[in-house]
Parts: C-alpha cells; sequence; structure tokens
C-alpha cells in the first residue's frame, strides 16, 4: 500500500454520531467558558450570551469537519489487530 493510501485513506474510524456527539458536548463546555469569560469582560449577560452563542456556532461546524477529516486520515494510527 503506498504511503498516499495509507495517510488518505477512505475508511471512518467511527460514525458520524459518535463525532456528532464528542463535537456537542465539547462545544457546549466551550459556550459556558466563553460566556462566563465574555460576562467576566463585558459586564453585560446579554453581551456575553451573544458573544459565546455566535462564536460557539460557529467553531462547532469548524469542529465537526475538521474531526471528519481527521477521521479518515491513517496516519498515526495503530493497525487493527490482525491487520497489516
Amino acid at each position: 500500500m503506498s504511503l498516499v493510501s495509507r495517510i488518505a485513506s477512505r475508511t471512518p474510524h467511527q460514525v458520524r454520531s459518535r463525532a456528532l456527539a464528542k463535537t456537542l458536548v465539547y462545544r457546549t463546555l466551550m459556550v459556558l467558558i466563553t460566556v462566563l469569560v465574555a460576562l467576566l469582560v463585558t459586564g453585560d449577560l446579554a453581551a456575553a450570551l451573544n458573544i459565546g452563542l455566535i462564536a460557539n456556532a460557529i467553531k462547532t461546524v469548524t469542529y465537526y469537519l475538521h474531526e471528519r477529516a481527521w477521521d479518515r486520515i491513517s496516519w498515526g494510527l495503530a493497525p487493527a489487530a490482525g491487520a497489516e
């Protein structure tokens, strides 16, 4: 198998629902942290919520796409048992 074939494997290693669940849990934590930091900086709850929700909506989509792209790259993964 060529290096390019091994790196750009088209076989996903996790189902999309798992990647989506991981994304949503992680981003929920990040929304809470962003809103808290924005609230501490601005002192304005409405502004903090807007900052937290808008920034993290964009980051959620970006993270999910990033996770799916990396799931198609076999570089750095240990081979499955019995595979060579």
